[in-house]
Formats: C-alpha cells, sequence, structure tokens
C-alpha cells in the first residue's frame, strides 16, 4: 500500500452522554499522513452536554457531569470541529454511529468518504469470533504505548482505530482497493455498483 497516494483522512470518535439521541461530551478527530496518526495536528474537545450524562454513560468512557461542568458547549466549538474535519475522508470504527452523530450535529458537513474498521476487519481477517475495537486490539496488537487517556475515550479510540487501519490497510495494494472493503452501502465514498451492460 502506497500510503502517499491517500487523500486527506482523520480518524474520528465520538462519545455521547447517553440519551437518544445523544448529546456530544468528547470528539476526536486524528489525521493519518504518511502511513502513521499524526497526533500533532489532531483534534479533541470535551462538551458539556444540554442534558446530563448518564450514569450509564460514565461507566463506560467516566465522563462525569463534574468533569464537564466547566466545558463549552457544542454551539461554542462545532465551527471548531467542521474546520479541522472539512471535506476530508473519515474513518470510524462502527462508523454508521459515528458519522451519523456527527452528522446530526454538523448539519452542513459532508466528508468526501467514510471507512469503516469495523467492515474492513471483516473482509481482511475473516473467520474470527469478534470484531469489536478490544477484539481487534487484542488480534492486532497494534502499538498502543503513545495512546492518550484510556479505552473508550475518544482521544484513545480514535488512534486505536487509526493504528488498526494502517495494519489491515498493508493487505491491500491500492486505496481503491481499500475504499471497496471498507466503506458500507449508503454512506459517502461508497462504490458505485456496476450498471448492468445495455444493447444499446
Amino acid at each position: 500500500m502506497n500510503f502517499s497516494s491517500w487523500p486527506a483522512l482523520l480518524v474520528a470518535d465520538v462519545e455521547g452522554n447517553g440519551t437518544n439521541p445523544p448529546d456530544l461530551v468528547e470528539v476526536a478527530a486524528l489525521p493519518v499522513r504518511d502511513g502513521r496518526p499524526d497526533t500533532s495536528t489532531a483534534g479533541a474537545w470535551l462538551i458539556k452536554p444540554l442534558r446530563p450524562v448518564t450514569p450509564f454513560a460514565v461507566g463506560i468512557h467516566g465522563l462525569t457531569n463534574e468533569r464537564l461542568a466547566d466545558k463549552p458547549g457544542w454551539e461554542e466549538i462545532a465551527d471548531e470541529v467542521h474546520g479541522l474535519l472539512g471535506t476530508s475522508w473519515i474513518c470510524a470504527h462502527n462508523a454508521h454511529v459515528d458519522y451519523k452523530v456527527l452528522a446530526a450535529h454538523l448539519p452542513t458537513w459532508r466528508p468526501a468518504g467514510v471507512l469503516d474498521t469495523l467492515r474492513l476487519a471483516k473482509a481482511t481477517y475473516t473467520g474470527l469470533p469478534k470484531y469489536s475495537l478490544d477484539a481487534l486490539i487484542e488480534h492486532v496488537q497494534p502499538d498502543l504505548s503513545a495512546a492518550p487517556a484510556q479505552r473508550h475515550r475518544a482521544t484513545f479510540d480514535a488512534y486505536a482505530t487509526a493504528q488498526l487501519l494502517i495494519a489491515m490497510a498493508a493487505h491491500y495494494d491500492t486505496w481503491d482497493q481499500l475504499v471497496v472493503a471498507a466503506v458500507p452501502p449508503g454512506l459517502p465514498g461508497a462504490p458505485e455498483p456496476e450498471k448492468d451492460p445495455t444493447l444499446w
């Protein structure tokens, strides 16, 4: 895989407050450049949600209402998040979820495409019993020594997902092959189905 041929891409991860639909409490966007996560230009935001964080959500990511009390609201940082994402490709694990939540919070944002490491893992590592982020970390054993925070925080999960993407990309010769394997139908960047040939 020639990483220099990749378009601009950021690995995104979001954490919510546990309501449905969720308010965002953390967003991370980590560029991948030349086959490496570029933490020097990454974006990470903690956000005070409109509605309180549920105990269930606190149990997952550890972000309490007290911790978020002095953080900006979404409307204060939305333009900054949108500016970093721009029209780049994004990648996420189980990307439908992160893309849906981000798109709901950024109505005018549309990425060039959306890679899903869950879909990519099923194509790359056939036969695994599970394809959760934890299962893939255990299977691939990426170097997470430089990952910020801890598992279930957006910054850590984005870093781990980036390392998994880079490891799996080595199984593909070209960006186009990666796109075919990794972009779910119906999301931006999905390959067009081939048209049936006609007689005229």
